[in-house]
């Protein structure tokens, strides 16, 4: 189903889907801030993506959004940040987006909607986004939890 995650990098919801990507062996990549930025200091070499030759979040948003063939917002309420500019985006660039708020959906409601949706778009590589850990401290746990639910499965390479 899905051919590659990519994300930001960033802590939270990007850094959940790369370790998911990870540990069921599904192809990952993205772009991120020159100097592997995030949050929480410089993204470990571990994690195999992109530098962006700007250190503008900004720039790397929109160049993972342009490169996948759409994108997961997950949140745990509106968006606000980097997650509404990744919508508007995903909008402007007419990609295919989706918004899983935790707080309106349980994991397994938001897990059938993403499926749903996936093979609607005909997505195979999927960008994940959402908002960062400091923000909202259990986004990590919720998007590896839709993850695991909606493509351990089908998404398992061998």
């Amino acid at each position: 189903m899905i051919d590659k995650i990519i994300s930001g990098g960033q802590t939270g919801a990007d850094r959940a889907a790369l370790d998911f990507a990870i540990a069921h062996n599904i192809p990952y990549g993205g772009w991120l801030p020159k100097g592997r930025k995030t949050e929480d200091g410089t993204l470990p070499d571990h994690y195999q993506l992109q530098e962006m030759p700007t250190p503008d979040y900004s720039k790397r948003t929109e160049k993972n959004v342009l490169e996948g063939d759409g994108t997961v917002i997950v949140s745990h309420g509106f968006l606000t940040g980097g997650s509404a500019l990744t919508r508007e985006f995903a909008k402007q660039h007419r990609k295919p987006w989706i918004h899983l708020d935790f707080k309106e959906l349980s994991i397994s409601d938001a897990a059938a909607r993403l499926l749903s949706w996936i093979e609607r778009n005909n997505i195979r590589i999927l960008n994940v986004a959402g908002a960062r850990a400091r923000k909202d401290p259990k986004i990590y746990e919720a998007t590896m939890a839709l993850l695991e639910k909606a493509l351990s499965t089908g998404g398992e390479r061998e």
